[in-house]
This record gives C-alpha cells, sequence and structure tokens, in this order.
C-alpha cells in the first residue's frame, strides 16, 4: 500500500503532468486546440483547464484520448 503525502501538492504535480502530455501530443499532431475541442465535443476553457492542469472530469479525458487516437493510460502516464 502506497502512503500519500500529508497535502494534496502531488495531484497538482500529476494533473499537470497529464496536461503536458496532452498538449505535447496534441501539437505531435498538428492539432490546434479548436481542432481538438470540436472533435472532442469539448469548449475552449475545458481544454485549457485539462492542459493546465486544473480539475477534469473522467469523461473529457475519455473523450481527448479517443481524439488523439491513444490509450487514456498513455496520457495518463500508465
Amino acid at each position: 500500500m502506497h502512503v500519500l503525502p500529508d497535502d494534496d501538492s502531488w495531484l497538482t504535480e500529476e494533473r499537470r503532468a497529464i496536461g503536458h502530455r496532452i498538449r505535447a501530443e496534441r501539437e505531435r499532431q498538428n492539432l490546434t486546440q479548436e481542432r481538438l475541442i470540436l472533435a472532442a465535443g469539448i469548449d475552449r476553457v475545458t481544454l485549457w483547464r485539462v492542459e493546465t492542469g486544473e480539475e477534469s472530469k473522467l469523461s473529457t479525458l475519455l473523450r481527448i484520448a479517443r481524439v488523439l487516437g491513444v490509450p487514456l493510460a498513455e496520457l495518463l502516464g500508465e
């Protein structure tokens, strides 16, 4: 069993890492934010929140992974 730190700073770091992987994959595929937003059926603020490491719904991450054509586990860093 893993012992978690007393604070939630690790959550912020993990969310930022996920956002960075999503942004990097989007850019690698030469997708603009606008194209990803339209294809995933999300709004601009939602994508901004994901890419900057804010809270994200699992359904949003699944939509993004599907549009990018990568397993969600890859975006999560698993």
